[in-house]
């Protein structure tokens, strides 16, 4: 539940964030002072990388200092302001105001949550670890899904306060209902020097050095990801609405990833899996390969929407929902994946700041498209990748990528650690 409503406060500010910066955007006495498109693809996937950046502080200050549970009631309550900032002030001041305090408290809670997720489970129960992660992934998207509907509704029939303020709200609930069931979890606490005593050991490092080469790969996949909150929501614009007898706002589209995560994951563990491994036995480093290839094939389909787009057409935003489609089979087999895997690599003093190093690849995966955005953005406003390049590149850059991590992935050795129980060679 805490996860949800925390999913709904940060996807429901996302969803409508390149569509404020783009029309509803104010200046100092109340005036329209929009940004183009290139800027505001820019500046979303800038903050989207603080967002994904701050994990490697909150996971210090919770693995030495304050612990899991006390770093996310904190930082949520820095959270918290962050939407109130956006709530009451329209301006770029309080736009700047706002996406720093959110990515500061969002960021920080990232590794301590799903760290905190795994603590519960030791050698008694850990045959339901996958499970447990595969549930909270569901919790995240049905979050997610509900405010990406009903955000860009506020936002259009509303206005901006009601639009950041009801995610706001969503977080005040999401902080309150995790510190309530304060006495149910177990608490690891912090190691304090400790920790970096621990830190400096061989075993602990050559685990952290080995994770690290398939957290840049999975940084490429991050980059295309994301840009279904920006790029995807502007090509929206330029397409056909109109799908189920409904005209549907361009922000609205990405409503349709949290349900088919939530469609999709069962279908993928007790049917997709298994029928594959009767033939090829998927490990999870092969998982995320096969994440990685499809993600080439979801904006290869972007490419081509832009295309008829280029030549006068309005596609129907159907074509669109395909490419999502492909895009969130690659999001279940890469992010879940992932998130397990990253959590079961980690040394058991380690678990938060190797989290942090995981999230760390979609901060960096968001800055590389920010700096992309930045290099092509013409200073009369146009683009040097216009239409169909844009994707294109993209597209070239994650098949290149892929192939590289076929070979990284065939090298990896590693180590499975959980609570509780000594580690284990996989």
């Amino acid at each position: 539940m805490n996860e949800a409503a925390e999913r709904f406060s940060y996807y429901g500010m996302r969803a409508i964030l390149v569509v404020f910066m783009t029309e509803y955007l104010l200046n100092h006495d109340g005036s329209i002072d929009v940004m183009g498109e290139a800027e505001a693809r820019k500046y979303f996937h800038l903050f989207a990388s603080a967002v994904y950046f701050f994990p490697i502080l909150g996971s210090l200050v919770a693995d030495v200092y304050w612990g899991k549970f006390r770093t996310i009631v904190v930082l949520s309550i820095v959270y918290c302001i962050g939407h109130l900032a956006l709530a009451v002030d329209q301006t770029r001041l309080g736009l700047a105001v706002g996406l720093t305090l959110i990515a500061i408290g969002s960021g920080g809670i990232k590794p301590c949550v799903s760290a905190n997720l795994g603590d519960q489970f030791g050698f008694a129960n850990r045959h339901l670890l996958s499970k447990a992660f595969y549930w909270f992934y569901f919790s995240i998207n049905l979050g997610a899904g509900i405010s990406t509907l009903l955000t860009p509704w506020l936002l259009y029939h509303v206005g901006p306060h009601m639009a950041f303020g009801v995610p706001g709200l969503l977080m005040l609930l999401a902080t309150w209902v995790f510190w309530i069931g304060r006495w149910e979890y177990a608490h690891i606490p912090p190691k304090g020097k400790e920790f970096l005593s621990e830190l400096r050991t061989s075993e602990n490092l050559h685990a952290i050095w080995r994770l690290i080469p398939i957290f840049i790969f999975s940084a490429f996949f991050w980059s295309l990801y994301d840009q279904t909150g920006s790029a995807w929501v502007l090509q929206a614009k330029h397409m056909d609405l109109f799908w189920l007898g409904i005209e549907w706002l361009p922000s609205q589209i990405q409503v349709v990833n949290p349900f088919l995560i939530m469609i999709l994951i069962p279908i993928f563990s007790y049917a997709v899996y298994p029928w594959v491994e009767r033939f090829y036995p998927l490990t999870p480093l092969r998982k995320i390969a096969i994440g990685f290839f499809i993600t080439v094939v979801a904006f290869v389909l972007s490419a081509q929407i832009e295309m008829q787009i280029a030549e006068g057409l309005r596609p129907n935003i159907v074509w669109q929902l395909l490419a999502f489609v492909v895009m969130t089979s690659a999001e279940v087999m890469v992010s879940i994946t992932c998130l397990e895997f990253s959590y079961t690599q980690a040394p058991r003093a380690m678990k938060s700041i190797v989290m942090a190093l995981f999230l760390l690849s979609v901060s960096l995966g968001n800055a590389f498209t920010s700096l992309v955005n930045f290099f092509i953005q013409n200073e009369d406003g146009s683009s040097m990748l216009e239409g169909a390049s844009y994707y294109w590149f993209f597209a070239g850059v994650m098949l290149g990528a892929s192939m590289l991590f076929v070979w990284i992935a065939q090298r990896y050795q590693g180590q499975t650690y959980l609570q509780e129980e000594e580690s284990e060679e996989k």
